[in-house]
Formats: structure tokens, C-alpha cells, sequence
């Protein structure tokens, strides 16, 4: 229950970007505010650009007008790091691509030349989107890792050498202070945002298509294993990040795989794009990480796909637990490795040990945005953090002075 007292700017904007309420009249009902004070608020949030007015359809009358909060007054900048390549775009606050480029990018190389070259690609980026260094409101970055929220860190990555707690936000920050000569009306410098890549498709996938699932899981099979969980429309990241590391649970059938996190016996050193590649380079195939096996996939690769299907088998036995734990509406494969014969393979383990009230009303699919699932996400980060009640009200205060 909503009581007025609760309800400040930066809550008004909440209500009308989750589309509960679009008309002042809906909004004090919504609300109980008095009208004067809605109009006070909107005035507030329309002064500085966030809102816009819609004509609704007539009944006959003057027609309505619908209040909506205006995706285009501003862009995000999205990055989505992967082991070999990144995808790097410019969106509107809906998550309309606007400009985009992927190119190759190892992220071995470490924190500082990968996060230096990703900004020197941002300026023509930027101009091609049709938009300004003035109008970028944030950046949110997607890392292949486990993310401290609070810091912006990555901790203890297993295929992400020399990044750990590495000061990655404020690179990125200065980074992209150099290369894009960008000068902010509040004097600070542009927002990052960083978290795990699975956490972010998570979100991205569940706004886009399963909003009224309460309890929804993507698990990403690509060169590692993660999943991200999102409960009650939030992301679900645990303690300090480590939430949906699950390539790191151990199997009791393989001591002898090594994994790059230097334990023995993990979910991602037997049944990951990695360890496919592996054993793909064994029977004399040249691959050497999950997207190699996806184009073998692809090929329709015999061999490619009964390693897949058991690949999938193996990380089906993990998801009973966490199906059983979780009881989630949609479990999503997402990554390389999401594929018919994967899926296959998950389906096996998972009906065939879960109990049948576990998967009753589970359904079970792959990646609806594809290799867009963590730009969307990564731009929904920014977001989601930048208009939340409490930094939408910080944000006004300072706008308006």
C-alpha cells in the first residue's frame, strides 16, 4: 500500500515508467496525492526533460493525454566483454540500439588495455547514434565474472587474469574521459555500472518477455558456466556477487578435470564451451573455446553435437538442485552452447531426476535477444540505477539548484 507521504518525484517517475499509472487522474488515484502536488511533481519531472505528453484516443471529448517517461532525452552506452571479442552500442532509455560495433578484443590482456581500446571506439559510436557526449547518462559494463556490486569490482575470475579487484569503474571512467573529451554539466564523471554477464541477460530476458515471472533463471553455457537470477523483477546477486556461480560446483564423478579456477572436478572443466573445445581438439578438430563449437553446431558437426547433448546432461544434473531450490516459472539456456541437442540433454537429467512438483510450471527455453540479451541488459542496469526513486530524487536535487 502506497501512502502519500511515500511517494516523492522520484517515486511518481517509478509509477509511470512501470506503467501502473499514465494520467494525473490514475496517478492520484494511484497515489492519493492531491492534485496540486502531482501537478507540482510533473512539472518538476517534465522541467528537466524526463517525462513527455502523449494524446490518448477520445470517447467523444477532449481527448486524453497520457504521461510517459521520455526514452529518448538522454542515451546509455552499453559494453558486453567476452573472452575474445566485445560488443560495444549506444541505446536510448528503451534499449533501442542506436549505433553498435563488435569487434575482437582479448580479455586476457588485461583490465587497462582492454578498457583503454574499448573507449577509443565510443566517439564515432556516439556520433553515429545521432547523439551528443552531453546526452550520455551512464555506461554499464557486463564482465564474464563474479561483480561486488557496491564497488564495481570483479572477484576472483577464473578466465579473467589480472582483473581481479581491479579498480574497473573508475578506468572505464577515465578512460572514457580521455578518448571522448566529454564535459558533464554537473562536473562528475560519467556513471559505470558493472556486473556479472549473466546476471545482466537475465534481466534483459526478463523484462522482455516474462515480467510477471517471479522467479526466473538464465543459465549461460559459453567458454564458462554462469547464471543469473532474477526474483521479484530484481537481480538476485547473494552476499557479494557470487550468486549463480554454479560452473564452479563440484562433481563427484570427475577428480581428474582441471579447472581454470585451479579446483578439480567443476561443472565448467567438464561441460562448458571450453572443455568441448577440449575434447573436439582430441579428435583432431582445431577448436580452442565455446564459440568455435557453436560454429561447429552450426555445421551440424556429429561429434560437436553428441558432446553437446552430453555437455547438457551434465549441467542438467546441477539445475535439478537449483530448480528444486529456486522453483522458477522459466529456466533459460542462453550462450555458444544453447542449441537443440544442449537443450536436449538439460531436459533428460532435469525431468527424469526433479521431483514433478519442481517442473510442474517450469518451462524451459533458449535465449529469446540472442547476442543482444547483454547489451539490453547492460543498458536495463544503467537505467534501472540511475531513475530508482532514490537516485532519480539525488539527480533533481542537483538539476534543479
Amino acid at each position: 500500500m502506497i501512502t502519500p507521504s511515500q511517494v516523492s518525484a522520484g517515486g511518481l517517475l517509478q509509477i509511470i515508467r512501470s506503467g501502473r499509472a499514465n494520467t494525473r487522474a490514475d496517478l492520484q488515484r494511484v497515489t492519493g496525492l492531491s492534485r496540486s502536488t502531482i501537478g507540482a511533481r510533473l512539472d518538476l519531472l517534465g522541467g528537466v526533460g524526463w517525462l513527455r505528453h502523449v494524446s490518448g484516443t477520445s470517447t467523444g471529448g477532449r481527448p486524453s493525454s497520457r504521461i510517459e517517461f521520455d526514452p529518448g532525452h538522454a542515451s546509455v552506452i552499453a559494453v558486453v566483454l567476452d573472452t575474445r571479442h566485445a560488443r560495444v552500442a549506444v541505446l536510448d532509455l528503451a534499449g533501442t540500439v542506436l549505433a553498435e560495433t563488435t569487434a575482437p578484443l582479448d580479455i586476457t590482456d588485461g583490465p587497462e588495455p582492454v578498457l583503454d581500446r574499448l573507449a577509443t571506439w565510443l566517439p564515432d559510436l556516439i556520433t553515429r547514434a545521432g547523439t551528443t557526449p552531453a546526452r550520455v547518462a551512464g555506461i554499464g559494463l557486463s564482465v564474464p565474472g563474479p561483480v561486488d556490486w557496491e564497488s564495481g569490482r570483479v572477484i576472483e575470475p577464473p578466465i579473467m587474469p589480472g582483473w581481479d579487484r581491479y579498480p574497473v569503474r573508475e578506468r572505464l571512467q577515465h578512460a572514457y574521459a580521455e578518448h571522448v573529451h566529454a564535459e558533464r554539466a554537473d562536473g562528475r564523471p560519467v556513471p559505470v555500472f558493472v556486473d556479472n554477464d549473466a546476471n545482466l541477460m537475465a534481466l534483459s530476458e526478463q523484462q522482455a518477455g516474462h515480467r510477471d515471472c517471479s522467479a526466473f533463471v538464465l543459465v549461460k553455457v559459453s567458454t564458462g558456466i554462469g547464471a543469473g537470477v532474477v526474483i521479484g523483477g530484481e537481480v538476485f546477486r547473494g552476499v557479494d556477487g557470487g550468486a549463480g556461480d554454479i560452473g564452479h560446483i563440484r562433481l563427484h564423478d570427475r577428480p581428474d578435470a582441471l579447472c581454470m579456477c585451479g579446483g578439480y572436478g567443476c561443472l565448467a572443466a567438464v561441460a562448458s564451451g571450453r572443455a568441448i573445445a577440449h575434447e573436439l581438439s582430441a579428435l583432431g578438430l582445431e577448436t580452442t573455446s565455446g564459440q568455435d563449437v557453436r560454429q561447429l553446431l552450426g555445421e551440424g558437426h556429429p561429434d560437436a553435437i553428441r558432446l553437446t547433448r552430453e555437455a547438457g546432461r551434465r549441467v542438467g544434473e546441477v539445475l535439478v538442485t537449483v530448480v528444486t531450490l529456486l522453483n522458477p516459472g522459466v529456466l533459460m539456456l542462453a550462450g555458444d552452447l544453447s542449441s537443440v541437442p544442449f537443450m536436449t540433454g538439460v531436459r533428460e537429467l532435469l525431468y527424469q531426476r526433479a521431483m514433478p512438483r519442481a517442473t510442474a510450471n517450469l518451462q524451459v527455453l533458449t535465449s529469446h535477444l540472442g547476442d543482444h540479451a547483454g547489451l539490453l541488459g547492460a543498458g536495463a542496469m544503467v537505467v534501472e540505477c540511475l531513475y530508482s526513486p532514490a537516485s532519480a530524487d539525488a539527480r533533481l536535487a542537483h538539476l534543479t539548484r
